[in-house]
């Protein structure tokens, strides 16, 4: 299927702005940041680009994932944890029982994500949002980078 050439939109890259996002988990399970994500592109006054999203770590990953209805999260928790059960005869327990599957469902679901960024706001769908999944069973404090390439609105 070609592409609409009507649809093609062109933005000069004018600004590479940073940030940290210092993420408390509860424990496995997903903490959702898209509010922090936009609150990060208001910030800055983004208007068109892409906003780059990476974590610190090898035992927690990011995802966008459904943020409607929390049985998604559950239901992912339960399908990870039978990718890569704890206690399945791993060499690698030196950290415990759960920090080997960690470091597996951090592979498969990867740390790094790019968001396309139209008018200021995220090119999500209607029911995506971004969260850090964290694999481990105890709480831990997450760093995640956010980047936003593109041009914002000028002051």
């Amino acid at each position: 299927m070609p592409i609409d050439p009507s649809s093609v939109e062109i933005t000069r890259v004018e600004t590479i702005a940073s940030a940290a996002l210092s993420v408390a988990t509860s424990g496995e399970g997903f903490v959702e940041i898209t509010a922090e994500v936009a609150r990060f592109l208001e910030t800055i006054k983004a208007r068109d680009g892409v906003v780059l999203l990476y974590l610190r770590h090898t035992s927690a990953s990011l995802v966008i994932q459904e943020n409607a209805d929390a049985d998604v999260r559950t239901d992912l928790v339960t399908a990870l944890a039978r990718l890569a059960p704890a206690r399945a005869g791993w060499v690698h327990e030196v950290e415990g029982p759960d920090d080997m599957p960690a470091h597996i469902k951090s592979m498969l679901n990867g740390v790094s994500l790019h968001v396309p960024v139209a008018a200021g706001k995220m090119a999500l769908g209607t029911w995506q949002g971004i969260y850090v999944a964290e694999h481990r069973t105890r709480p831990h404090r997450r760093e995640v980078t956010l980047q936003f390439v593109g041009a914002c609105v000028s002051a």
